[in-house]
């Protein structure tokens, strides 16, 4: 693997820089109470819970320690947890020493599966009978 041109790594710490901000902007300022956080399009448009729904309110309550909450707003918490480190890692890495972390590193099968899950997850937490109900933010 070659290193990352001038620009790409200008990019990679510009992105990093962002994501950390937008880390400390959710870890600050409570979402529910907040009023400059985006909704949801899916969501101010339908009604329908997407599968992101409830990610924001999740991060804040994960960034506190509150776990049980963190879960509660979204059950897919903990991976898009895993793949937003992952992904800041690899910026970081790519901004400062020219390579990043390997993105082929699951196979197919697998982003095929968080894929169906996703998808399934955002149907089911729409169902107006429990437990799915459970999975609504």
């Amino acid at each position: 693997m070659e290193k990352s041109s001038t620009i790409e790594r200008v990019f990679a710490a510009s992105g990093f820089l962002v994501g950390i901000a937008g880390a400390y902007v959710v870890r600050q300022f409570n979402p529910v109470n907040a009023g400059f956080f985006p909704q949801c399009p899916l969501f101010a448009l339908t009604g329908l819970s997407c599968p992101g729904c409830g990610l924001t309110r999740g991060f804040h309550a994960f960034f506190h320690g509150d776990l049980v909450s963190a879960i509660d707003y979204n059950l897919l918490l903990p991976f898009f947890l895993i793949f937003g480190l992952y992904v800041l890692t690899s910026l970081f890495l790519t901004a400062f020493r020219g390579r990043g972390l390997r993105f082929k590193m699951f196979p197919s099968w697998a982003l095929w599966s968080f894929f169906v899950i996703g998808i399934s997850f955002g149907v089911l937490r729409n169902l107006p009978m429990s437990p799915f109900n459970w999975l609504a933010p």
